[in-house]
């Protein structure tokens, strides 16, 4: 197979996992031409967004440069649905606080060792609802409320890490979300943490994520404290394999 074929052949098979989350397994003798007609009607379906909220995987992104995280550092968990992120990085021994507007589905962490969770509406205009912590991790996986940026930024201590990773500008034509305040620009996570934070890697394109794909960016970056010829002071860091 050609090169060309071979990338129509994996962009095809990323659009149709896409279509098909959310959506039900074919009756018997549906076939797959019943399952197609099953994936149009539900693609924006209320069964599409539970299925969402019920990944159990955490983002390979998270997990790709989770060795940058200094070990046992605390982690922000932000808009953390069902907590799978956070709740690999428990299991990694990190401290995690988990925040959400809807903590139902973390509740079953709440006596668990090294676990917080903060129930906060973090777009209704209330104060930013963890000042003055710093973390050594701050996780933002399928979620964007661009206002909070200076916020999350400031929570990251001295060699923290910034790891986000959520839906851009193309997706609509996909599927949800369609809404531009729900969708990065091109290039608009690098602009979100100019000057502030040391960029480490980046990606936006169409992401063959297993359990999520789409049109996608990602950002690895680092907060670093600034040297006298006003360079970063951070040690170099071995960008781990993707």
């Amino acid at each position: 197979m050609a090169g060309a074929e071979r990338r129509y052949a994996s962009t095809v098979s990323i659009l149709d996992r896409i279509g098909r989350i959310g959506s039900p397994t074919p009756a018997p003798g549906q076939g797959n031409s019943g399952r197609n007609a099953v994936m149009t009607a539900t693609i924006d379906s209320p069964a599409r967004d539970k299925a969402y909220l019920g990944f159990a995987r955490p983002s390979p992104w998270v997990m790709r440069f989770l060795p940058l995280v200094t070990p046992g550092g605390a982690v922000l968990d932000l808009a953390c649905g069902n907590g799978r992120n956070g709740r690999a990085l428990l299991a990694r021994g990190h401290a995690v606080t988990f925040v959400d507007r809807d903590t139902e589905a973390v509740a079953d962490l709440a006596t668990r060792t090294g676990a917080e969770i903060v129930r906060a509406d973090l777009e209704d205009g209330s104060p930013w609802p963890l000042p003055g912590r710093r973390f050594a991790a701050v996780i933002g996986v399928n979620y964007l409320h661009r206002p909070l940026f200076p916020a999350l930024v400031a929570a990251l201590e001295s060699g923290g890490v910034l790891l986000y990773d959520t839906f851009a500008r193309g997706h609509e034509a996909l599927g949800r979300p369609r809404n531009p305040d729900h969708l990065l620009k091109s290039g608009e996570l690098l602009d979100l943490v100019k000057g502030a934070l040391i960029v480490i890697a980046y990606e936006h394109g169409l992401i063959d994520d297993p359990d999520c794909p789409g049109i996608k960016q990602r950002i690895c970056a680092v907060r670093a404290e600034i040297g006298p010829e006003g360079e970063p002071m951070v040690p170099p860091m071995p960008l781990p394999a993707a």
